[in-house]
Order: C-alpha cells, then sequence, then structure tokens
C-alpha cells in the first residue's frame, strides 16, 4: 500500500521538514557536526539547497532540530523504564540509569554527549535540555518534586537539585564517552549514581 502525499503545502512543509532531521540524524550521528556535509544531506533528501535553508537558517539552525529530537529519544527510554514501577523512589532511580545507559547510544552519544555543548554553545544548551517536552530534565524535575512534596527525600527546593543531578549526569555521561572501556564505565558511573541517589533519601519512609 502506497503511502499518500501530502496534498497542502503546510503539509508538504511538515513533510520535508522531517525529512530533512531524519536524514541530517543519520549523517550528523555518522560522521560528527564538524565533518557532516549538508551538501549530503539536501541529495540525500533529494531536495534543493534552498529549501533545506527555508526550513533551517543554516547547518547549526538544522543540528538544533536533530538536537532535540535526539533529547526526545533520551527521555523517552528514560520514560519506558520509569514506568515499569508504581514506586515513585525506584521511578527515579530507573530513570537515571536509563539516561546514562541511553547517553551511551552511539548516535545518541555523538549529538547529545559530544557534540551539544561545543556546537550550540552552554547557555543553549542548558536552554533546551530544561525545556524540551518530555527531554529527561523535565522528567527528573517532575519526579524529585513528587517525591520532595511525599516527604520521602530530603525537603529541599526541587529546581536546584534538578540542577545539580542533572549536570552531574550530563558530565558523568561525557566522562563515559571518553573512557577506553565504556561499558565497564557505564557500570560504574551508575553505580556512582545510585550511592549519590541514596543520600537523598529520609531515614524513614523508604526501604
Amino acid at each position: 500500500m502506497t503511502k499518500k502525499k501530502p496534498t497542502t503545502k503546510k503539509a508538504q512543509a511538515a513533510a520535508t521538514t522531517k525529512r530533512l532531521i531524519r536524514i541530517a540524524t543519520k549523517e550528523f550521528q555518522s560522521k560528527g557536526y564538524a565533518a557532516a556535509s549538508t551538501e549530503a544531506i539536501v541529495q540525500r533528501a533529494k531536495v534543493t539547497r534552498g529549501a533545506l535553508y527555508h526550513h533551517f537558517k543554516d547547518k547549526k539552525d538544522l543540528f538544533r532540530a536533530v538536537f532535540i529530537e535526539a533529547q526526545k529519544e533520551i527521555g523517552r527510554r528514560i520514560e519506558r523504564e520509569s514506568v515499569q514501577s508504581d514506586d515513585l523512589w525506584q521511578a527515579l532511580v530507573s530513570g537515571s540509569m536509563a539516561f546514562l545507559k541511553a547517553c551511551t547510544d552511539p548516535g545518541l552519544q555523538q549529538i547529545v554527549v559530544i557534540d551539544g555543548r561545543s556546537v550550540l554553545g552552554w547557555n543553549a544548551f542548558r536552554d533546551l535540555d530544561e525545556t524540551t517536552e518530555g527531554g529527561s530534565y523535565a522528567q527528573l524535575q517532575g519526579c524529585l518534586a513528587e517525591l520532595i512534596e511525599q516527604g520521602l527525600i530530603a525537603d529541599v527546593s526541587a529546581e536546584p537539585l534538578t540542577h545539580l543531578l542533572s549536570g552531574a549526569m550530563d558530565e558523568v555521561a561525557v566522562w563515559v564517552s571518553q573512557s577506553e572501556n565504556p561499558e565497564q564505565a557505564l557500570t560504574e558511573a551508575q553505580q556512582s549514581l545510585a550511592a549519590m541517589l541514596h543520600g537523598l533519601k529520609k531515614q524513614s519512609g523508604l526501604s
């Protein structure tokens, strides 16, 4: 059964944007931002260079769109793990471990961990990390706020706590990516993260 082509200009534009992001994702994942070729992207997408720059200002703007989709994919992987348990504390732990594991996926690692900060700049990286709907930061903040509200972890402000944990996880994801033995590094990072999270527990209320 053949797919119907979009019939309106708006639908056609959306389809072209989606195709460019999909193809650009593969290009950035396999080659990294610096070596990625916009010419290869437009050829594979079967659009003109003018069409590319109609939808995106430049290569960096295209990468930004790819980065957002990568963040959403990490968020989906976190959610898949965290919803496995009805226990809120376990959801925090499982989601945090899933974040680190997702960041070892070669494609996601290249875009988010390796290229993200250097290409977008620190402020833009932070803004997108915090504002991407369904992303890891939003999920972490929501979970921590609920744990605090229920009196299950230390009674502190959720916002700075989210920044602390998110920053720590981002940093250790970079460390894992640079390790000579990524599999062992991931295990060690998850063990260290579990110990750090455990320090947030109140003495009663959680096992």
